[in-house]
C-alpha cells in the first residue's frame, strides 16, 4: 500500500463513492462532486484521483457486465474498503477536533 496522505479532491472523491455505494462509477462519481461542488472535474483528473486512492488501499474496484448502450464497453465500479472508511474517520476526526478549537468561530453567522 502506497502513503496514506489524502489529498483533498481525493476525499471529495473517496466521500462520494461511499454517498454513491453500488452506483459508483466513474461518470456517476463525476456528476455527483459537480452537483455537490462548485467544480467541474475532468474526466481524466477523476480517474487519476481513483487510481491513487485504489494504489493507497482505500478503494477497490469492479467491472460491470457489457452493454449495448456503451458500445459492448464495461463500468468499472468502486467501493470504499476498511483502510478507506479509516481514513475518512480519521481525517473527519481531525478536522472537528481543531474546528473546535479556533477561537470566536460560530456558523450560526454563515447562514
Amino acid at each position: 500500500m502506497k502513503g496514506t496522505y489524502l489529498g483533498e479532491f481525493e476525499e471529495i472523491v473517496l466521500l462520494t463513492i461511499g454517498v454513491l455505494q453500488d452506483d459508483a462509477y466513474g461518470v456517476a462519481i463525476k456528476l455527483e462532486i459537480e452537483s455537490r461542488t462548485s467544480r467541474t472535474p475532468s474526466i481524466g483528473a477523476l480517474h487519476s484521483a481513483l487510481s491513487r486512492l485504489e494504489d493507497k488501499g482505500f478503494i477497490d474496484s469492479r467491472e460491470g457486465g457489457a452493454t449495448k448502450s456503451r458500445g459492448g464497453r464495461r463500468k468499472r465500479f468502486y467501493n470504499i474498503t476498511a483502510a478507506g472508511k479509516a481514513t475518512l474517520v480519521k481525517a473527519n476526526s481531525l478536522r472537528n477536533d481543531l474546528f473546535k478549537l479556533i477561537p470566536n468561530l460560530s456558523t450560526d453567522s454563515l447562514s
